[in-house]
């Protein structure tokens, strides 16, 4: 069955069985402008319940990664067997890591291979850049990781055949959404603490700017009759932004493993935001 080939902040995998409840049982075309490891495009598309998807992302380097697993996955996997093999050759693999981490591959299956590379062997699986864009995550520990998941691979390119991947702003993304489509938004949250602020998917930081324009594109999209649903954190300000607009905010608990802090590492609490 297909699944997300790539881990992601704030992967969506373990809230799946709330999102898919949450989800209509019919769609027109389901959009996801902030796709990450697309969880609830691949489990909604194992059920059969979307007629056509759009799915995109700001991050440039993501898209074109989903791009070749769709169009060229016998090529993608040659790159990441390659890759795997040199690494687990290495001594540790970390002076790999870091030597491929500083390449940047003419080819576009070369781009693909190395961000699934660095996603499968960095800390964390995390993904962030610096404001020359630059992806600047330290090496991990790992025994043996499985960079290429073949079987995995080649399900994801038979589920992603047919669908639209866009490089695009989530208000561009979604702006042709009408009546019977389903548009799920799962943007960079709103931090809870200075030390959970992993918002640097691109090189220009989600701030609060975006959160705003965020709300009036999904209460513009409802009005067109759009069924739409989000995720945030459970901070105050995602409270007030989305009750204002006329949204209801149910509560989640989520496991999440990403914070300088161990200490702070564990259940959060997190919004399903929908319309009210």
């Amino acid at each position: 069955m297909a699944k997300p080939f790539i881990k992601w902040a704030g992967g969506k995998t373990q809230l799946l069985p709330q999102l898919r409840a949450a989800a209509p049982q019919r769609i027109a075309t389901y959009y996801e402008p902030f796709l990450g490891g697309g969880a609830l495009f691949f489990a909604l598309q194992r059920e059969g319940r979307f007629e056509r998807a759009v799915l995109s992302d700001s991050n440039a380097e993501l898209i074109e990664a989903y791009t070749q697993v769709r169009d060229s996955v016998d090529d993608l996997v040659g790159a990441l067997a390659v890759h795997q093999r040199k690494y687990r050759g290495a001594q540790g693999g970390a002076e790999y890591y870091y030597r491929i981490r500083a390449k940047r591959p003419a080819c576009a299956v070369g781009r693909a291979a190395r961000l699934i590379f660095l996603n499968k062997t960095c800390f964390n699986g995390l993904y962030r850049v610096n404001s020359s864009g630059q992806f600047n995550v330290p090496h991990g520990s790992y025994t043996n990781p499985t960079i290429c998941d073949e079987e995995g691979l080649r399900a994801a390119s038979e589920a992603l055949r047919g669908v639209e991947l866009r490089c695009a702003d989530f208000t561009e993304a979604i702006a042709t959404a009408e009546s019977g489509d389903f548009v799920y938004c799962d943007p960079p949250y709103v931090p809870l603490s200075e030390t959970a602020n992993f918002t640097a998917y691109t090189a220009t930081n989600f701030n609060t700017a975006d959160q705003q324009r965020l709300a009036a594109a999904a209460a513009s999209a409802r009005e067109r009759g759009v069924d739409v649903l989000l995720s945030n954190s459970g901070h105050p300000e995602v409270a007030q932004l989305y009750r204002d607009a006329g949204f209801q905010l149910d509560t989640v608990n989520a496991m999440r493993a990403i914070n300088s802090n161990g200490a702070e590492r564990g259940a959060v609490r997190e919004y399903l935001i929908r319309a009210g």
